[in-house]
């Protein structure tokens, strides 16, 4: 298997941004409601994955290390204002069920962690083969989830009536502890199928976490103070 099909398959696959790493629940919860929404919200993280990830990799060498996250922050806020104007012009209703949660792809810890752990140390192709290939599990997670709340809650799947279960649909899957529900029912159907290979223990850890360079000197500074 070729290097940028490995780094391609790895945020689909072994280190899903949802369904592995646990990252992005908030988006993934609140507009999983219908599939359209989720498809919407997965193109436009993907799109600001894709900016972002290629444009600080070529700048990663003239990015003073001290000041790196804030020009992260500039960047990424910058290609979300685009992908929020782009959407607003041409897709207003997906506009507007995205709501909030669209601006809010500003300060999504996927894009930051892929910015910060891989854009930051690798070149602008497998960057950008990383930014798709996250923004790609990033996307198909919040189908599933968004394909089993629609369905079950509404009947539906893109809009179309199922038969059946329209008509005689779940409601609670269309509220917020639908969400849980059927984010738990996913990750319990992963966990079975991977025989527990799936979803690790240390990736909750801070081995995991982008800022653990970061907070490990505070940790110091702070564990000095306390002496």
């Amino acid at each position: 298997m070729s290097k940028k099909i490995s780094i391609l398959l790895n945020g689909i696959i072994k280190e899903n941004p949802v369904l592995v790493l646990i990252l992005g629940i908030c988006p993934a919860l609140a507009v999983s409601t219908q599939a359209e929404n989720a498809i919407g919200m997965g193109l436009a993280t993907t799109f600001v994955l894709l900016g972002s990830n290629i444009t600080i990799s070529l700048l990663r060498k003239s990015i003073p290390n001290k000041v790196r996250i804030p020009c992260y922050i500039i960047l990424i806020a910058g290609f979300t204002t685009i992908v929020q104007m782009i959407v607003e012009a041409y897709a207003y209703g997906l506009y507007q069920a995205l709501g909030i949660f669209l601006p809010l792809i500003a300060v999504n810890c996927i894009v930051f962690a892929r910015a910060e752990m891989y854009a930051n140390k690798n070149g602008v192709l497998d960057s950008a083969v990383d930014a798709i290939g996250m923004g790609a599990g990033f996307t198909i997670a919040l189908l599933m989830i968004a394909t089993l709340r629609e369905v079950l809650g509404s009947g539906t799947w893109f809009g179309f009536k199922i038969p059946v279960l329209n008509g005689n649909s779940i409601e609670a899957f269309t509220l917020a502890p639908g969400g849980f529900i059927a984010f738990g029912i996913i990750i319990a159907i992963i966990n079975k199928v991977s025989k527990g290979k799936a979803i690790k223990r240390d990736n909750f850890g801070c081995e995991a976490c982008p800022s653990k360079a970061v907070c490990g000197k505070f940790a110091g500074v702070n564990a000095e103070g306390a002496k």
